[in-house]
This record gives structure tokens, C-alpha cells and sequence, in this order.
């Protein structure tokens, strides 16, 4: 007959082969089933925990006990951007009232679901595939809040505070010496995007609005709005546009005398190719970017005019084209500024390539309803490409450019 230290080893030995069975199973589907199912006995272990503290210790009297057990019932809580049934006490108060646990309460907040759900579609799962791309968490039984509905609610609801984060955000804690203004076109709706450049060298996304097109009641609004949210110009302001005359006029208004405007070097060079053949094109845009590149702005002035006047018989549209801004392009070499810190604001580029982001993140979009579907799209896909935004070329001469800009 074995002894009790016998048996006792032999138990111990099948409780640990056991776990380790459980363990090997939960593994075959991945670390994060794995994580799970660690997780929930914790999660099970914390909740039992806080019955403990409001009812005492099971199974000792306690008269002066406030709370009492009441049995389990089936609940659930957010795992891996979906819910899980788990098994859940309840406690009751001894006036026989509800006590929620707060530990319970806590992994049924409904912003984990939602904050889930809007990473991931962002990064290109679509609302028909969401439950398909999630990892398996090693938990029995179909798991809930996946459908398409669903997710397709949580994403506007997540979407729509992104857009109210981004419009919300107080200008007035930094100063930004450029700002680039451009208007991009996404399903018949065009966004007109603020972004600042701060004294770091460090790119923001500071606003956007929508309208049918870039006209001037949308980006005089813009301009308020960011006026209105701190923006300041008391030291001047460098503003790089698309050479739009809507947004040319709201500066003026808006901004006022404070407001140096670099006109796009890239919108105007292909604004006067566009009415080039092909043939010619070659030869005049190597014309106009060696011009641009030229130190002294007069020199450069000068090089642009007798250009114009070359295509004046041939093609009078390019050359009035050229001539249409021409001195707003000079404006970042007029101010003296360094060639590598002219790379980024002599164009809206830097607003172009995150744009490029909120294509990515909305390609799954088939169908767009309305512009405030742009709106919520168009902000995360913003704030997304944020994250990835590096400092500018020349970032350690934008003390050179608030002298300028002072002087000016």
C-alpha cells in the first residue's frame, strides 16, 4: 500500500502534466491563445478576489458580513478586439442589491472594441473579413460584437473622434513659422489640409475642411477655424499653397500682411507643362528648375520673364501661365533661405505624400455616402500617417526663416 507522501507526489505529477497538456494545446493555436487562456484564469482569480473582500471568506460565518454570494452567471469580455463569454459571480448586498465587481467592469469597456476595430481597419481589414483576420485567443464558443454591422459602427464611432481630436487640438502651445495649405480631391469632395512645420522642424496635421471644390468660403473657414484654435502670426508666418486664387484671397483676409506666401514650385511647374506638348516639355521645365535654383531671386526673376517671353508666340498659355504667381514661387529663395531647407517649402508635398496614407487605410471603401464619411476617413488616415512624420530637411536652419519672416 503506498504511503500518503506517495500519492501526494503522484498528484502533483498529474496536475503538472495536466497543465502542461493545456498548455501544449492552447500553444498549437498561437502565443496569443496562450496569453489568453493564462489571462482568463488571472482575470477569474481577480474577480474572485473582489467577491472575497465584499463577502469574506467562503464558507465561514461572518455576522457581520455585508454582502452575501449569489452564484455565477454568463458573461463577457473584450479579448482581441472581440467579446468572450466567461464565467462571472455575482454578489449581492445583504438588502439583497446588485454589486457590480469592479474588475468585471473594467474589461467591459466598450473602447477597447472599438479602439480594436479601428486599428485594424485601418490597416486594410474590411469589416467583412474583420472576424476572419482576428488571431484565435483559445476560447471556446463563438465570440460576439465581429459582425459587419458591428464593426462598421465602431469604426464610425472612432473615426468620429479622431475627427474631433483633430479639430479640437489648441494651436496656441507652439509656434509654427510655415504652414502648407493644399486641397486634395476624394470621391467628389475636395479636403483642404492644414499642416505646420513647428521650430523643431517637427510636421503637424493642424485642420482640414470639406467642400464641393477649393473655393474661398472653405478656405476662409479653415483659416478662421485655426485662428480661432490659437494659431498664431504675430512673427509672421510662411504659408506654402497650391496656387490656388480661393485660397490666395482667404490668406489675405485672414491672415493678413503677416502671412508670406510660397507658391507651389511643383503645381506651378506642372500647371505650365500641362499646356506644353510633349516635344517641349523637356527643355522648359529644365529652364524653370534652373531658374529656381538660382540663389539670388532678381536673377531668378529675370531668368522666368525671359522664358515667358520665348513662349509667347508659340504658346501664350504657358507662358501666362508662368507669368501667373511667378513671384510667389521665389518667395523661399527671396527670403535667403538654405537650398536644403527650400527642398520642403518650396511645395505641398509633404501634404500630398500623407494623403497617400488616407488612400491606403480607405481603399476597402466602395461606396461614400457623404462628406462627412471623407471627413472621418480622411482624418485617421491624417493622424495615422502623423505618427510616421519625420522632421524636415533642414530642420536646424528654421531659425534663419523666423529671422526672415521677423525682417519681413
Amino acid at each position: 500500500m503506498k504511503s500518503l507522501h506517495e500519492r501526494e507526489g503522484k498528484f502533483q505529477n498529474d496536475t503538472i502534466q495536466l497543465s502542461l497538456t493545456q498548455i501544449m494545446e492552447s500553444a498549437k493555436e498561437g502565443l496569443l491563445a496562450l496569453a489568453v487562456q493564462t489571462g482568463l484564469q488571472v482575470f477569474q482569480a481577480m474577480m474572485q478576489e473582489e467577491v472575497t473582500q465584499l463577502a469574506g471568506p467562503k464558507g465561514k460565518h461572518n455576522p457581520n458580513r455585508k454582502a452575501v454570494r449569489h452564484g455565477v452567471e454568463q458573461g463577457s469580455v473584450v479579448l482581441g478586439g472581440r467579446k468572450v463569454r466567461v464565467e462571472k459571480p455575482r454578489v449581492r448586498s445583504v438588502e439583497g442589491e446588485e454589486l457590480h465587481l469592479e474588475v468585471y467592469q473594467v474589461f467591459q469597456d466598450p473602447s477597447l472594441l472599438t479602439d480594436a476595430a479601428l486599428e485594424r481597419m485601418i490597416h486594410g481589414l474590411s469589416t467583412r473579413n474583420y472576424e476572419q483576420g482576428l488571431e484565435p485567443t483559445g476560447v471556446d464558443g463563438k465570440a460576439s460584437s465581429t459582425s459587419k454591422s458591428t464593426i462598421s459602427r465602431r469604426f464610425v464611432e472612432g473615426t468620429g473622434k479622431k475627427l474631433a481630436e483633430l479639430l479640437g487640438r489648441r494651436l496656441d502651445d507652439r509656434r509654427y513659422p510655415a504652414l502648407m495649405i493644399d486641397g486634395v480631391v476624394m470621391a467628389d469632395h475636395t479636403v483642404v489640409v492644414a499642416l505646420g512645420v513647428d521650430e523643431e522642424g517637427k510636421k503637424h496635421i493642424l485642420g482640414l475642411w470639406e467642400g464641393a471644390t477649393e473655393n474661398a468660403p472653405v478656405c476662409k473657414s479653415l483659416l478662421m477655424d485655426l485662428v480661432d484654435r490659437g494659431l498664431s502670426t504675430d512673427r509672421g508666418i510662411l504659408v506654402i499653397i497650391d496656387g490656388s486664387k480661393a485660397l490666395r484671397s482667404a490668406i489675405r483676409d485672414v491672415l493678413g500682411k503677416q502671412a508670406v506666401v510660397q507658391r507651389c514650385q511643383v503645381h506651378k511647374l506642372r500647371n505650365v507643362l500641362d499646356h506644353l506638348p510633349e516635344r517641349e516639355r523637356g527643355w522648359v521645365e529644365r529652364k524653370i528648375k534652373e531658374a529656381w535654383r538660382q540663389p539670388d531671386a532678381d536673377k531668378a526673376h529675370r531668368a522666368l520673364k525671359r522664358l515667358a517671353n520665348q513662349l509667347d508666340e508659340v504658346h501664350p498659355g504657358a507662358a501666362a501661365s508662368l507669368r501667373e504667381g511667378m513671384e510667389e514661387t521665389l518667395t523661399v529663395i527671396r527670403l535667403g533661405l538654405s537650398e536644403l531647407l527650400q527642398t520642403t517649402l518650396r511645395s505641398t508635398n509633404a501634404i500630398e505624400s500623407a494623403f497617400k496614407t488616407v488612400r491606403d487605410v480607405s481603399r476597402n471603401v466602395k461606396r461614400w455616402r457623404n462628406g462627412q464619411q471623407v471627413l472621418r476617413w480622411s482624418a485617421a488616415g491624417l493622424l495615422e500617417a502623423e505618427t510616421r512624420f519625420r522632421r524636415i530637411k533642414g530642420y536646424r536652419q528654421l531659425p534663419l526663416l523666423k529671422q526672415a519672416l521677423e525682417q519681413h
